[in-house]
């Protein structure tokens, strides 16, 4: 049997459907990860054990356990109360909650979301994102717009480490609901073939008018044979991303429309088109670079 080796620390990005975990040197490097279907909804009732199967998969016994996303929601293993715009990113250690009924002799900690307000006391939240937002941060990145696409893409305007807005859009649910279900499931769930025309047209289309009106024009565009049913999908995707970035640039964005993305090379090339056709760019920063910076960073700023 061989020995389990000593890592400092195991991060954890455990979402609603799946997680990844990361064991960690103090320095940052990554020395062995994982990635499973024991999302929080899998894991309810279970959380002690689904940690300790990650550890085995792992093969370390870390010294410290930080966990982010819904693991820390009503549907997780502790509620941790959001937090707001008073607590900068790099005080998120100061917050975070430690799990009394922990598995291991390894403290547990799980790092809390943020509840930002805007001006007129609207609310919008995140859970997760703050974490690769922190090691955005702890790798230089400090102020800016920053986007994180997902099945929630979330928009974060930050000032020196300082969360001023928030923005969420619901761009890849919508995307995956419309492509199973309803009156463009038919086109859009069908035999899709990648069509960057379609795409650059939906681009074009989004915002023109009410979001409902654009995306019934997929299903005019198909019936008129104006576009063939394989591009439905393509089309759909640059009305979604196109709707998402055009209602962005409405917001004071700064003088150069420049954007900076946490997110998979997939996505990242998608919203990267996007913006070429609207006269702006992102920078793209790595997922999971940023998640191992933030890790580090609570580990060498979080006292027992």
């Amino acid at each position: 049997m061989s020995l389990k080796p000593s890592a400092s620390i195991v991060g954890v990005d455990w979402g609603t459907t799946h997680r990844r975990a990361y064991a960690i040197t103090p320095s940052g490097e990554c020395l062995s990860d994982m990635s499973d279907s024991d999302g929080a909804m899998a894991c309810k009732g279970r959380f002690s054990q689904a940690l300790v199967a990650a550890m085995d998969q792992l093969n370390t016994t870390p010294s410290l356990v930080v966990a982010s996303g819904m693991v820390g929601s009503a549907l997780g293993w502790h509620e941790v109360p959001y937090v707001d715009a008073s607590v900068p990113l790099h005080a998120l250690a100061e917050h975070a909650f430690r799990v009394p009924d922990a598995p291991a002799a390894a403290p547990v900690l799980l790092l809390p979301g943020y509840c930002i307000r805007n001006s007129a006391g609207v609310p919008d939240v995140m859970r997760g994102e703050e974490t690769q937002l922190l090691g955005a941060w702890a790798m230089g990145h400090q102020s800016g717009w920053f986007v994180l696409p997902g099945t929630h893409s979330k928009w974060v305007l930050l000032q020196d480490g300082v969360v001023r807005k928030l923005r969420t859009y619901m761009t890849g649910e919508l995307y995956d609901l419309l492509r199973k279900h309803g009156t463009l499931a038919a086109a859009a769930g069908g035999q899709a073939e990648w069509d960057d025309a379609a795409f650059a047209a939906g681009v074009d289309a989004a915002g023109a008018h009410a979001l409902s009106h654009v995306l019934f024009s997929a299903r005019a565009r198909v019936v008129s044979k104006d576009m063939p049913a394989q591009s439905t999908a393509s089309y759909l995707s640059g009305v979604l991303i196109g709707t998402e970035l055009k209602d962005v640039l409405g917001v004071d964005t700064g003088e150069v429309p420049t954007f900076q993305l946490i997110g998979s090379p997939q996505l990242a090339e998608l919203y990267q088109k996007a913006a070429s056709r609207l006269g702006c760019r992102f920078d793209i920063l790595d997922a999971r670079q940023a998640f191992l910076a933030a890790v580090q960073h609570i580990h060498s700023h979080w006292s027992a």
